[in-house]
């Protein structure tokens, strides 16, 4: 089953929104493989974002990011990469859907409630950066095979 990295960011974290963003990939159907709380050190932020490095958003992201708590989670199933990233709409919440996270919850580019991998091999690349293998759970949720073929 696919798996893929998402980080509730310091904005989500500060705003009391962690339970009703989690709720909202528990009722897609996906499962929550891996899940924690912590304060990214410069490192891992600069790490995590090192694509970037050298753009005129660089700092303020790595800055940003460095702020506050952040919940670091992996989920799994089916398409997840893909599926999580149109439930969170656009990047920037001026272009996001209604009723997309980023639609919803989202006021700001710099402040866009949550992070996802874009692709199989990003999600494969974020989570080694924040568990370790056993970190990861593997297990059966009751009624997981109604979700799909």
């Amino acid at each position: 089953m696919e798996k893929t990295f998402l980080m509730l960011k310091p904005d989500a974290v500060q705003r009391g929104l962690i339970g009703e963003i989690i709720s909202r990939f528990e009722k897609k159907g996906f499962k929550l493989a891996a899940l924690k709380l912590l304060q990214v050190d410069r490192g891992l932020a600069e790490e995590h974002y090192k694509e970037h490095k050298g753009k005129g958003f660089f700092e303020p992201t790595v800055q940003y990011i460095m702020s506050s708590p952040v919940v670091a989670m992996v989920w799994e199933g089916k398409n997840v990469v893909a599926l999580a990233r149109e439930m969170m709409g656009a990047t920037n919440p001026a272009n996001a859907g209604p009723g997309s996270i980023r639609g919803s919850y989202a006021m700001d580019i710099s402040r866009n409630v949550i992070h996802g991998s874009d692709s199989v091999e990003s999600a494969e690349r974020e989570i080694s950066l924040y568990f370790r293998p056993e970190e990861i759970l593997t297990y059966q949720k009751p009624g997981e095979e109604w979700l799909s073929e």
